[in-house]
């Protein structure tokens, strides 16, 4: 078979049709970056290019509430500082170190109409119209594959603006504060969406961060997901399809007890599979592969021990293209353990695996 674009490749893995061999699409930490670096990878070619790796090409917009953003506290350890989505957050200084909410200014459904006005105002700079204009024209000469990026659901309204704990019980007690976040959220990105539509940029994808699980087990029910989040999913994804668009859900976290319900709303990838949450991408190939592609599903704990990760490879990368419809990355991104002689081996022997 010819070689294909990564285009093609991709929207090809998404029908489940041939192609020349498995997409390869990943994200690096900025430390392994670094060290991949230090430790002999030239640093005026990207790591994408350098091992072969198809690129993910995604476009976001800003749909968030413009809380006023300052910095409170800072020194050679951390910053404090407010976020547009209303939280106190410390950032940490080291290079890959995740940031502690402190507290959250829209924490109840009493400041949630503050934040839905706010959200609901345009501005022109809530789209990246330089960025698409200074790289567009490259990208579709190059044959890429380009999503376009929305943010609402679950993810977004605990982990960003209203708490876990907050939101979790709003879930149960307010169910209207609840899909009424749901509603401005996915209506904001997807007024934005169409802004960038109409003035002429075409988009082959959706894909949306909804992390509804953690170790072991989904954050609510499945019946909570149908009766108050799905809906939502559904829309999205109608909205893509009647745009000639695919669409991928990452969801990080355990979510099979909700995936036969995730799957009535016609989504079509998966990602990524997170190993060390319970999921089983040998059990979601043989359950959903024919309708439902995947995208992830290699445990990144294992990338650091070239030997286990690539025994790990050889079992499961021949099962999840068996039939189409496979993208290979670590089941979340590539840390910072992962040396760059390790990294070269990983390339190379998904490069072998993943022909056809």
């Amino acid at each position: 078979m010819k070689t294909l674009t990564e285009r093609e490749r991709i929207l090809r893995t998404y029908r489940h049709q041939e192609v020349d061999r498995i997409p390869m699409l990943d994200s690096a930490w900025a430390g392994t970056i670094r060290r991949w670096q230090n430790e002999g990878m030239p640093k005026d070619v990207s790591w994408v290019d350098y091992f072969g790796f198809d690129h993910q090409i995604r476009v976001g917009t800003d749909n968030s509430p413009r809380f006023a953003q300052k910095v409170l506290e800072e020194n050679d350890r951390y910053k404090i500082v407010t976020t547009q989505w209303g939280t106190t957050q410390k950032r940490f200084r080291e290079l890959d170190s995740t940031p502690e909410n402190l507290n959250y200014y829209y924490d109840c459904s009493e400041r949630w109409e503050e934040a839905k006005q706010a959200m609901l105002t345009y501005h022109e700079d809530r789209i990246p119209w330089d960025y698409l204009k200074n790289n567009y024209p490259r990208w579709k000469a190059e044959g890429r594959f380009l999503q376009l990026t929305v943010w609402f659901g679950f993810d977004v309204a605990h982990s960003h603006m209203i708490g876990t704990e907050n939101f979790l019980v709003g879930l149960l007690d307010e169910p209207e504060w609840a899909t009424d976040v749901f509603d401005t959220y996915l209506k904001t990105s997807l007024d934005l969406c169409q802004r960038i539509l109409d003035a002429g940029y075409e988009f082959d994808g959706i894909f949306w961060y909804d992390d509804m699980g953690y170790k072991g087990t989904p954050f609510f029910s499945p019946q909570i997901y149908r009766e108050l989040l799905q809906p939502y999913h559904k829309k999205v994804v109608d909205w893509a399809h009647e745009r000639g668009m695919v669409t991928e859900l990452h969801s990080c976290g355990f979510i099979e007890p909700l995936l036969p319900d995730i799957m009535q709303t016609g989504v079509e990838m998966l990602n990524p599979l997170e190993i060390k949450a319970g999921m089983d991408p040998q059990r979601l190939k043989s359950t959903y592969g024919d309708k439902l592609a995947f995208h992830g599903g290699i445990n990144a704990q294992l990338w650091d021990d070239i030997d286990r990760v690539k025994a790990e490879m050889e079992r499961i990368i021949p099962l999840m293209k068996e039939g189409g419809g496979y993208i290979f990355a670590s089941d979340h991104s590539i840390p910072n353990s992962v040396s760059f002689e390790n990294m070269k081996e990983i390339a190379a022997l998904a490069h072998k695996l993943g022909k056809y």
